[in-house]
């Protein structure tokens, strides 16, 4: 018997991007990012989220892919790596979809110019529609989350 997969959907670009619901704390609108002076580029900055500091980067830009102007459709999806919590900035989180485990392949070594440690998979949903499963407590290594825990902001 198949198991069902609750997945958020999510843009970056062109392409569609899923991660696990349970893996996801929040998902929230576009807000004001404080720079945070002395840290990494891929770091964009903090944000407030009712009341905790939580860094935020921009998700195409850790994967090397362009960067675009926030909208009105971009989001920070919210995620708890080693007990921190992180956001990340999409282009868009579109909805919220079930996908049957069976329809989920595992990752070629790369797909996009994304390296394989950051894919759970690639779902094939429909005829022609592929969802790249992403692992977003994998984005960050080890001594990316020790920069992050040390923002002092």
């Amino acid at each position: 018997m198949a198991e069902e997969l609750k997945v958020i959907v999510f843009g970056l670009g062109n392409e569609e991007y899923g991660i696990e619901v349970d893996k996801v704390k929040t998902i929230e609108r576009m807000s004001p990012i404080t720079r945070v002076p002395k840290t990494p580029s891929f770091i964009k900055g903090v944000i407030n989220l009712r009341g905790i500091v939580v860094p935020v980067l921009n998700l195409s830009g850790r994967f090397n892919l362009p960067e675009t102007e926030a909208t009105e459709h971009t989001r920070i999806i919210v995620v708890v790596v080693n007990d921190m919590e992180v956001g990340f900035i999409v282009d868009a989180a579109n909805d919220v979809i079930d996908i049957d485990t069976s329809t989920i392949d595992s990752p070629p070594e790369i797909v996009g110019g994304i390296q394989a440690k950051y894919l759970d998979g690639i779902a094939k949903i429909g005829e022609d529609r592929l969802l790249i499963m992403l692992n977003l407590t994998e984005v960050l290594n080890r001594s990316e989350l020790v920069q992050l825990e040390q923002i002092e902001v």
